[in-house]
């Protein structure tokens, strides 16, 4: 072997890990200064830490506690830098040990014997010794020990090594508990089996919730589109009916313009007319005016034109002046035809698409404990600090100030208002009528059978069986609102 073959031989021990005999694999450190590939290491801790006593595979030193591994970032870059500048290499071809004159392909290779051997060596081979055989191999040395040189036949379970006869009998993992690699490999593989199977488990379980997950976004998005539609064609419609209904109120008012329009041409008209018949009495009595002979002044005194003025003038009455009257825009009018449509168009929206409407729900007295006082018209209770002796029945709460309402629903979609206190304490929720009357379990959220908005000094949270969520509102609640979607089991607060 040339001086470069060894060296590069040399290279490669130091930089094999000495429990996986390969190259290192994301090196660590420990204290003593001894590198191990991570995995192979951990898996070495593991096993010792059910004798809580933890040492080096490879000098024996312990450790009080599980070592700390720090990863030997230089011995990774050695690593890498030497496997990348060794070239491809080629299959080597391993033949016979015994045809040395003419050389023959070997089919096995003995672990005791250390021989490669054909097809026909290998019969006399089986024949005469009953000897370990694998697939042929040129080397040998990754399955010998590195200290004492000798087959690798046992596996250390303490240290998680492979070692030979002498590493148990007088080496460093004497008196430990030591399997044979079959044995070891049997064990391991079962192991590994049981990991397989409760990861196939596992990966099956996660695939069905995968798929129950992407069931649930398409129907959300089923869902989403027909509610689209629906609120697309009710606001087509919408806004169809308040043209409409724009059209019918404008045209009202346009009507209504006209009339009066019309009505006060008529007046000016006929005050125009009556200007003009004044205008020429006017012009005829100035021309009188301006005579100057009496006899021809007097003759015209019982004219049409000025006598009626004259009376007037003797009148001792006064001259009413005469009043037109105009009617103004009807603005009720118009009111009534626009707020009755307005009517009407919601009345279709509600019949087109749901709306909340708050139902009127009433507490049941028989359920409030001593020191819950209720009201006159059962909406509303509040603390009280003295006994209210109410009459002993199976119905009523006796450890906690909570009362349940009249109003049960075992179907249907329904929606109802609660105005809470303006103290920072109070809980409001959902329960069924079979929930506990007494003890820890009655006490809403706290059990499976109820569901709870709180308010407390830790804020606002939501409860049910114990679990608290808590919630992080921008705006003091004063009216909480509460749907039940009993079909889908939905319920918001």
């Amino acid at each position: 072997m040339s001086s470069s073959s060894m060296a590069s031989a040399c290279l490669r021990e130091e930089l094999s890990c000495s429990i996986c005999l390969s190259f290192y694999t994301d090196p660590v450190s420990l204290r003593c200064g001894h590198n191990f590939c991570r995995v192979c290491i951990v898996s070495a801790l593991d096993t010792q830490e059910r004798d809580e006593v933890y040492s080096c595979p490879e000098c024996r030193a312990e450790f009080q506690e599980r070592p700390l591994l720090e990863k030997n970032r230089k011995l990774c870059s050695i690593v890498e830098s030497f496997l990348s500048s060794q070239p491809e290499q080629e299959e080597i071809k391993v033949f016979c040990t015994y045809c040395l004159e003419s050389p023959v392909s070997a089919v096995k290779t003995c672990l005791q014997c250390e021989m490669s051997l054909c097809e026909d060596h290998l019969r006399a081979h089986n024949k005469s010794v009953d000897h370990v055989l694998i697939d042929p191999t040129s080397s040998l040395d990754h399955r010998k020990c590195r200290i004492h040189k000798k087959s690798l036949e046992y596996y250390c379970c303490e240290d998680a090594a492979c070692i030979c006869v002498s590493c148990f009998v007088i080496g460093s993992h004497k008196g430990h508990q030591v399997e044979s690699l079959d044995q070891a490999m049997k064990i391991k593989q079962e192991k590994l089996r049981n990991i397989l199977e409760k990861l196939t488990s596992s990966r099956a379980e996660a695939e069905e919730q995968v798929q129950s997950l992407q069931d649930h976004r398409r129907e959300v998005q089923e869902e989403a589109a027909v509610a689209t539609g629906k609120v697309t064609d009710l606001f087509m419609d919408i806004r169809n009916k308040l043209e409409a209904l724009e059209r019918r109120v404008l045209s009202e008012i346009s009507r209504q313009t006209e009339e009066i329009s019309l009505e006060v041409s008529d007046l000016i008209q006929q005050l125009e007319a009556q200007k003009d018949e004044q205008s020429s009495k006017m012009r005829h009595i100035e021309e009188l005016c301006k005579m100057t002979d009496p006899l021809t002044f007097l003759q015209h005194r019982e004219s049409d034109t000025y006598d009626g003025y004259c009376e007037k003038e003797n009148d001792t009455e006064s001259d009413p002046k005469m009043i037109y009257y105009v009617d103004d825009l009807d603005q009720c009018l118009i009111s009534v035809t626009l707020h009755s449509g307005l009517f009407d168009l919601l009345t279709g929206v509600k019949r087109g698409f749901y709306i909340f409407e708050a139902a009127d729900i009433l507490l049941d007295i028989n359920t409030a404990p001593s020191n819950v006082c209720v009201s006159g018209d059962l909406k509303s209770a509040s603390w009280s600090n003295t006994n209210l002796n109410y009459p002993q029945n199976t119905m009523r709460f006796t450890s906690y100030c909570q009362i349940l309402s009249s109003t049960s629903f075992n179907s249907g979609q329904h929606y109802w208002e609660v105005e809470v206190s303006r103290t920072n304490y109070w809980w409001v929720g959902v329960a069924y009528s079979s929930i506990d009357r007494k003890g820890d379990q009655s006490l809403i959220g706290h059990n499976n059978k109820s569901w709870c908005l709180r308010l407390s000094e830790d804020g606002y949270s939501a409860i049910h069986i114990l679990r608290v969520n808590k919630l992080r509102l921008e705006s003091l609640v004063q009216i909480l609102g509460v749907y039940l979607d009993y079909e889908a089991g939905r319920l918001s607060f």
